[in-house]
């Protein structure tokens, strides 16, 4: 017993003591510490590697999304009339028009946005009473809290949506729930992991689980890659689901002006065998935006913006189905005005 160490001598260590007497003093007491400290050097080693965020599941495709037509075509006539009444926190109202067009009927919607940097708020109406909303709270720069909302005189189009995502170092995480019921746990969850493996991969799943009743339920699963080149001026992605459904695509920038997209979605199920490729470019010029599309369904498109000044812009789409022997045509113009001066929009003041 005269071998004791002074260190542990009532109860209090002596930071002199050698190392490995305070070591087994402080495993005694914590028994989770080897466990915590290989989690620390496990965190350390990952961070050592330098990996960089790979982004979302949700935006795996966003550079495609954005320079195909897909989420901008329309035609008929459209309007859209926006205007600022504060800066920060930012505050704005919509008035939207849309008429003639040969897909979907005539529509009025007022929208408005609230956002600071904690908070996004958007809402709307349409001329049939028919609301949408959507709430994204920043808890953290890594935590963020979406909701969604829509409600309508039919009840079968009434839609909850809760969703959260967790950004981490090299590492993003995504749940979602829709028109979820605690009751039976009807309604449908979706679960997705993406994680960079090099500088330049990274892979993830997708996992979505239906359950419509309590006595009906389907889960299928999709398999994600990503890679991105060093200089990220070209990206390239694969999602494979079990159902035997691949879409790949592929997006690079060729100048600061140009950039082009290529899509391919492929079906090989039992009872449907399909395959879509679609390709498209975008050119951003000084004070216009054109965008160009083909795909292998016969379908050629192109949608042109033109910004006459920095509060009105021009849009005129055009779409030709060669196979259909159809064609739509579309204009639009979007006006902005605001209440603000210069000063409050952080321009220089005008002399």
């Amino acid at each position: 017993m005269a071998s004791t160490s002074h260190s542990e001598k009532d109860g209090v260590l002596d930071p002199y003591a050698p190392e490995s007497s305070i070591t087994t003093t402080y495993s005694y007491f914590n028994p989770i510490s080897p466990f915590t400290d290989a989690y620390d050097r496990f965190a350390q080693w990952r961070t050592d590697l330098g990996l960089p965020h790979p982004g979302t599941v949700e935006n795996l495709q966003k550079e495609v999304k954005a320079t195909h037509l897909s989420n901008y075509i329309f035609d008929g006539a459209r309007a859209d009339l926006t205007k600022s009444l504060s800066a920060n926190p930012l505050f704005q109202v919509t008035h939207s028009f849309a008429l003639g067009s040969q897909t979907l009927p005539s529509s009025y919607n007022f929208g408005a946005i609230f956002a600071n940097q904690q908070i996004f708020l958007q809402g709307g109406v349409d001329h049939d009473g028919n609301v949408n909303a959507r709430l994204n709270q920043g808890w953290t720069p890594n935590n963020i809290t979406k909701v969604q909302a829509q409600f309508s005189s039919q009840a079968s189009q009434n839609m909850v949506q809760l969703e959260h995502d967790y950004q981490g170092q090299d590492f993003s995480v995504n749940v979602k729930a829709v028109n979820p019921w605690p009751a039976d746990l009807t309604g449908i969850y979706v679960g997705s992991y993406l994680q960079s493996f090099t500088k330049n991969v990274a892979v993830g799943v997708e996992a979505l689980y239906q359950r419509p009743s309590p006595d009906l339920s389907e889960l299928t699963t999709s398999y994600l890659a990503k890679y991105t080149s060093t200089d990220k001026s070209w990206i390239a992605t694969a999602q494979l689901q079990t159902a035997g459904i691949l879409q790949a695509t592929y997006w690079q920038k060729l100048s600061e002006k140009v950039e082009v997209a290529a899509d391919l979605q492929l079906i090989a199920a039992p009872a449907r065998r399909d395959a879509i490729a679609t390709l498209g470019a975008k050119y951003d010029l000084r004070l216009a935006t054109f965008r160009a599309q083909v795909d292998s369904t016969g379908k050629v498109s192109a949608l042109l913006e033109q910004r006459f000044t920095p509060a009105f812009a021009f849009l005129v789409s055009g779409e030709i189905d060669h196979l259909k022997n159809a064609a739509k045509v579309g204009v639009g113009v979007m006006i902005e005005s605001t209440s603000l001066t210069p000063e409050e929009m952080g321009m220089p003041p005008q002399i």
